[in-house]
């Protein structure tokens, strides 16, 4: 029983020094100053096996269609350069005030269709990435994930090249 009280205790005075925390100010938010390690890598950590463990049980549509990537390349553009930015490009104005900066999608190649897709349609909280799926069905999404994983064998000019042939293609 002692046991017990001492825990209820611990995790009270845990909670109390959560909320002086919280409503202290102590904690910068602002996106101009980057997060401290440990919170970066929490968040990072958190989100990473938050993906992965709700994109699991995604079916993976055949994304290898010429066809599907030029769309995906138009609506990339459309949707996602702004931030997300494309070969041959400098970064916006926008991707350069967002903290945590939008990843370089050409160098994160390791991430599965369905995850891409994941966060596609449902989006990051706290990051900038919105969630598309809230305004774009699975079959306008898709096309993106195609491109994606075309996007780390395009240079500036195989970009624009890609980006020529697909003009008219694409939902936007």
């Amino acid at each position: 029983m002692e046991m017990l009280k001492n825990f209820v205790v611990f995790v009270l005075i845990g909670v109390i020094a959560a909320l002086v925390f919280a409503y202290s100010g102590l904690y910068n938010v602002a996106a101009s100053e980057p997060h401290s390690g440990v919170v970066a890598w929490f968040l990072s950590t958190v989100s990473e096996e938050s993906v992965e463990s709700r994109s699991a049980d995604i079916e993976v549509p055949d994304l290898s269609s010429l066809e599907m990537r030029l769309a995906g390349i138009s609506d990339y553009d459309e949707m996602c350069a702004e931030c997300h930015t494309p070969p041959g490009r400098r970064d916006s104005p926008m991707a350069q005030g967002l903290n945590p900066a939008p990843p370089d999608l050409a160098e994160h190649d390791d991430a599965s269709a369905a995850e891409l897709f994941w966060v596609t349609k449902h989006g990051i909280r706290m990051t900038g990435m919105p969630a598309w799926g809230a305004t774009h069905d699975d079959a306008d999404l898709w096309p993106v994930i195609a491109f994606l994983k075309d996007l780390p064998d395009l240079d500036g000019e195989g970009y624009q090249s890609m980006l020529h042939e697909a003009d008219g293609m694409g939902h936007h």
